[in-house]
Parts: structure tokens; C-alpha cells; sequence
């Protein structure tokens, strides 16, 4: 029996799985770390703005993230510009950061280096926590469904 090629290609379909929809957020976080005195900052830096850490300016132009149902995947467009002498601005890095893979997209600079820890966005709605049960209460539980010898 000969099955159509319409009818293959949507068994095929479903069989990839779906790709969960990317989240903008409006706030990009970092890390930077000067390599001088050691110290690590975390700071956030709001879309299409400017933060300067050190020497550097660093400007996220987009950043996404997942749903919190779904594997992790931050990513963010970011340009680093270093401030030179006489406020001379030298790009030295464009291109995407992965928070899940730092070491893959950081800004490794003599004195400073700088990387994605996160995508937030202020106004949306905290992650549903779930309580953990008290164990004396789960114990009572346990017991009154146990049968008596």
C-alpha cells in the first residue's frame, strides 16, 4: 500500500518537535569582572541603551529568552564599544551572548570581561512557586491511608 506524499510529509511534522516561542524582554543582565581588582558586577542594562562598566560601554540591542516550562535559551544581540583616549569609541565586540554558554560569546578584554546572565522584564508575572509540603504533615498522611494489622 502506497501512502500519499502530503500524508508522509504531516507524519513527519509532528514528529519534530515544537520549538517553544522566544520571550523579548526589555532588560538584558550582565556580569563584568575587573581583572585589576577582581571584583564581579552585576548590572542591568535596558534595551537599545547605554551602560558603561570600566572602560567599556556595552548596549544590548535585543534579548530573549524561553518560558520557564521550557529548556533555558537566553540570547541577546550586544554591541561592547572600549572608550579610548581623547573619548574615542572602539567596537570590540557585535554579536550574540548565550547566558547558558558564557565562555562561547563572552568580551574577554585585557582588563575587563563581560557576559549575559539573564533577559528580565519588570512588568511580567512572577513564576508560580510550588509550597513544599510539611513533612509532619505529609507523615499524618501517609499513616491514616496506611491499613491496620
Amino acid at each position: 500500500m502506497k501512502l500519499p506524499l502530503s500524508f508522509i510529509a504531516a507524519l513527519a511534522a509532528l514528529a519534530v518537535p515544537a520549538s517553544a516561542q522566544r520571550i523579548a524582554n526589555p532588560i538584558a543582565v550582565f556580569n563584568g569582572l575587573d581583572k585589576i581588582t577582581g571584583i564581579t558586577t552585576t548590572f542591568d542594562v535596558a534595551i537599545g541603551e547605554e551602560k558603561r562598566f570600566g572602560g567599556l560601554i556595552v548596549r544590548p540591542e535585543a534579548c530573549y529568552s524561553r518560558p520557564v516550562t521550557e529548556e533555558p535559551k537566553t540570547s541577546s544581540f550586544v554591541q561592547v564599544v572600549e572608550i579610548e583616549a581623547g573619548n574615542v569609541r572602539k567596537r570590540i565586540f557585535s554579536g550574540w551572548m548565550f547566558a547558558e554558554s558564557p565562555g562561547l560569546s563572552a568580551v574577554e578584554h585585557p582588563i575587563y570581561d563581560v557576559w549575559l546572565t539573564g533577559c528580565r522584564d519588570p512588568k511580567a508575572p512572577p513564576p508560580v512557586v510550588e509550597d513544599t509540603p510539611d513533612p509532619a504533615t505529609l507523615r499524618d498522611q501517609i499513616e491514616e491511608g496506611e491499613p491496620e494489622d
